[in-house]
């Protein structure tokens, strides 16, 4: 894999996954399924990594978060802090444009029952760690769950020892950009109340006071 690349639609390295998106491409002729590419802004100052495409969502649509119920939370703030014109995100079509925001997946094909294998991830985190070198040097980076944040610290080939996933805890990596980590937006930990709107306000506000401290 070329070391600068960021995204390759055509990536079919992961045997597992390719058979699996070629099944579900079967089932579900109009899907996008196949790799889904970052969304937003290029010159971002916030980069949201997700774990995966949801089988309905950005396995369908082609947009990250967008068509299933892990978009709503994350759209939604999205919008409410700045970083978007709508607060929903339903199709490549509808208009949505983001501000100063980028959104990428640690894993960017469908896995099956939504869990990466460690090989799969590792496959994949030469195109997250390409994509965090473009980054300004003031970003801040948005890890929802455990994977994403351990994805960023592989990324930047750090020990997953060396920053423990913790909600609405900051980690200041080598280079000066800010980790910041939260509950998945996933329907289980919102229906569950693992992530509720106000916690998911709190970490927009440790990512704005974070965004200040460059100033």
């Amino acid at each position: 894999m070329h070391s600068k690349q960021l995204f390759d639609q055509d990536c079919r390295q992961c045997q597992r996954l390719d058979d699996f998106l070629c099944e579900v491409k079967q089932k579900h002729p109009g899907y996008h399924a196949r790799p889904v590419a970052p969304f937003g802004d290029s010159a971002a100052r916030l980069l949201v990594v997700g774990l995966a495409p949801g089988m309905h969502g950005a396995n369908a649509t082609g947009r990250p978060f967008t068509g299933d119920y892990a978009g709503l939370l994350l759209y939604e703030a999205l919008y409410e802090f700045g970083y978007s014109n709508q607060p929903t995100s339903e199709s490549l079509t509808d208009g949505l444009v983001l501000n100063n925001c980028r959104i990428t997946n640690a894993v960017k094909c469908l896995p099956p029952q939504n869990k990466p294998a460690n090989a799969e991830i590792n496959q994949c985190n030469a195109y997250l760690a390409a994509e965090l070198k473009t980054l300004p040097e003031q970003a801040v980076i948005l890890a929802l769950g455990l994977v994403a944040h351990q994805a960023v610290l592989k990324a930047y080939g750090l020990k997953l020892s060396s920053a423990k996933f913790a909600h609405n805890v900051q980690h200041t990596l080598p280079d000066g950009r800010i980790l910041v980590d939260s509950y998945h937006s996933s329907r289980y930990n919102v229906q569950t109340k693992r992530l509720t709107k106000a916690m998911f306000a709190d970490v927009f506000r440790t990512i704005a006071a974070a965004m200040m401290r460059y100033l």
